[in-house]
């Protein structure tokens, strides 16, 4: 059995939360995760969506995709190893 797409594991509203506590509850998600899956994210403009893939990347993470919506920007990450 192949898998056609991969699934999102996870999803953390986090809309309202400031850095860095945006940040930390991710992290904090990530940590529970196996390498490779995926977290999605909603965070505020401004900036968490300046900081935070900025930090995440720096964790070793791979932001896959970044969709503005509203006010808001959804982000898809990859466990990093």
């Amino acid at each position: 059995m192949t898998e056609q797409a991969e699934e999102i594991v996870d999803s953390l509203d986090l809309r309202g939360v400031e850095c860095p506590f945006n940040y930390v509850q991710t992290k904090l998600r990530l940590e529970t995760m196996e390498p490779g899956q995926l977290l999605e994210i909603t965070i505020d403009d401004g900036e968490p969506i300046r900081n935070v893939p900025r930090s995440l990347k720096n964790d070793g993470h791979e932001i896959v995709d970044t969709k503005k919506i509203g006010k808001h920007y959804r982000l898809l990450i990859r466990k990093g190893a």
